[in-house]
């Protein structure tokens, strides 16, 4: 049997690698009661219902991103807070963005806040990739995928965001012009994105 240092142990090398959820303890054969122990003693901080991470842990700003991609794992990130994933944007977004599938039910977390957009099928297979965020991996949408979804979802996030994704995605050679065309395809919103494409390339 695992004594109680060697289980704090375990637990402080778990939460050092990113965000921790409760459930994740199970796996490690580490009874829930040593979290709510470490938060008393200052070695933990609850972030959300059944997520924690280190007290002194860093905090950038995709942290947020890696906390929802822990607690939602089904979700992809998308839209502007893939823009600064990606870095095709200086914005910090006020909420993580995702986007999950059409019938799956909304994500009930209070913090960090989030937006949700809804897909299905192609539009909400093509273009996804997967990265490591501090510790965690989320998938998100590829940058070609990200400006299509900026102009699919413009009513969402404006059509000057969508415009800048697209000058930035071209400016910064962030992707092809053919990926680009492929997404927006995916997104059924070529016809409407080729005018803005054209008057830039």
């Amino acid at each position: 049997m695992t004594s109680e240092p060697s289980k704090t142990s375990a637990l402080l090398a778990l939460a050092r690698k990113g965000p921790v959820r409760a459930r994740d303890l199970d796996d490690a054969g580490i009874p829930r009661s040593y979290l709510t122990r470490l938060c008393e003693q200052g070695q933990l901080e609850r972030v959300d219902r059944g997520l924690y991470r280190l007290a002194d842990a860093p905090v950038t700003e995709l942290t947020s991103v890696a906390e929802v991609a822990k607690q939602v794992p089904h979700g992809i990130v998308c839209l502007l807070s893939a823009l600064q994933v990606h870095g095709l944007t200086t914005e910090v977004p006020h909420a993580v963005w995702l986007m999950i599938d059409r019938h799956a039910r909304m994500p009930s977390i209070r913090y960090p806040a989030l937006e949700v957009v809804r897909a299905s099928g192609t539009a909400r297979a093509h273009g996804v990739e997967t990265r490591t965020i501090e510790g965690v991996e989320v998938k998100l949408t590829t940058p070609a995928k990200t400006v299509a979804d900026c102009f699919r979802y413009r009513r969402h996030v404006g059509l000057d965001v969508a415009m800048d994704a697209l000058k930035d995605y071209l400016r910064k050679r962030a992707g092809s012009v053919d990926a680009l065309e492929q997404a927006a395809r995916a997104d059924r919103i070529y016809a409407f994105m080729k005018p803005y494409l054209e008057a830039l390339v």
